[in-house]
């Protein structure tokens, strides 16, 4: 199979393009962080710039397209909302009209675009795929946006909403990679104890995604852990794991957390849908928390961060 990922200098594309790589050919788009790799093909270009995407389609041949590109972080959003709604919004629809129809020099292609649970407002929880979105920011109106214009330009699209950690290229994008590496220098950090979420393992969401497009899936639905808990929750389980200090970890409301944009408090979501159409369990957070601490020990970080020389605003 040949898989193109976008997004592949950040830490969803970056972790999707290393796991499914192992038997597969695998192609992973960077923009302004060069990728240094031998597990995947590194493809260097600016999508957004005229041509490049028909460019890439054309050089790469992709059976299946895996779409995370995003400008993620939520304060850059609302400082640049032109840039979000270029990557975010704009972007995506491209690329679904582009791997529906195929082009002069490429065939259609399958594609999964990468969405969030940001969507809602998180005043209810346990959402489905029905529930009506309500964004409280940029990112997640912008990320909405994307959603909207994917199903439109190409029905047949799979649209996976996500909420993930792991280990990223920077070694500074992960909630998770937070609390560990200040743990591990004995800093205090702050958990917010009245926002609940399902995060899962970027290297689980990889092979989930494997098997919805093998399955030829199309639609919405929702990736998450099987099991919600607070944020501050979840330092904590990770400072148990490790054997660190989670006297560290200071639980505050996320009223007293000084952010810029707005979060959604309650962000449990329901994933029978999908459990249902792949005939299986969705992974638990305890579980992928001992994967984490695995990959840890094996030097996996190291690894991740290996692959890109440089960041840039843009995954």
């Amino acid at each position: 199979m040949r898989i193109l990922i976008t997004g592949a200098s950040g830490l969803l594309g970056a972790n999707v393009a290393l796991e499914l790589s192992a038997g597969h050919t695998v192609f992973g788009v960077g923009n302004r962080a060069p990728l240094n790799t031998e597990d995947f093909i590194p493809v260097q270009a600016n999508l957004l710039d005229p041509g490049e995407l028909s460019r890439v389609l054309e050089q790469t041949q992709p059976d299946w397209v895996i779409n995370c590109a995003a400008l993620a972080n939520l304060e850059d959003c609302e400082k640049d909302p032109v840039l979000a709604r270029r990557i975010n919004s704009e972007f995506p629809g491209i690329l679904a009209e582009q791997c529906r129809r195929g082009g002069a020099r490429w065939k259609p292609a399958r594609l999964l675009h990468v969405s969030t649970d940001a969507i809602f407002d998180g005043q209810k929880g346990n959402y489905t795929e029905t529930d009506e979105p309500n964004p409280l920011n940029v990112y997640a109106q912008s990320k909405l946006d994307g959603e909207r214009a994917v199903a439109d330009a190409n029905p047949n699209a799979l649209i996976a909403r996500v909420n993930l950690f792991g280990f990223s290229p920077s070694g500074r994008r992960s909630l998770a990679e937070f609390f560990l590496y200040n743990l591990m220098a004995s800093k205090p950090v702050k958990g917010f104890t009245d926002v609940f979420f399902c995060p899962m393992l970027v290297n689980d969401i990889a092979h989930i995604f494997f098997k919805m497009l093998a399955a030829d899936l199309s639609g919405l639905y929702h990736v998450f852990s099987a099991e919600a808990l607070s944020k501050y929750d979840f330092g904590t389980r990770i400072a148990h794991r490790f054997g660190l200090d989670a006297g560290l970890i200071v639980p505050v409301s996320v009223s007293d957390g000084g952010l810029v944009a707005a979060r959604s408090p309650n962000l449990r979501m329901d994933v029978h849908k999908l459990s249902t159409a792949l005939g299986e369990d969705l992974p638990t957070f305890s579980t992928m928390l001992e994967r984490f601490y695995t990959l840890y020990q094996e030097g996996y970080p190291q690894r991740v961060r290996g692959l890109v020389q440089s960041q840039g605003r843009q995954t």
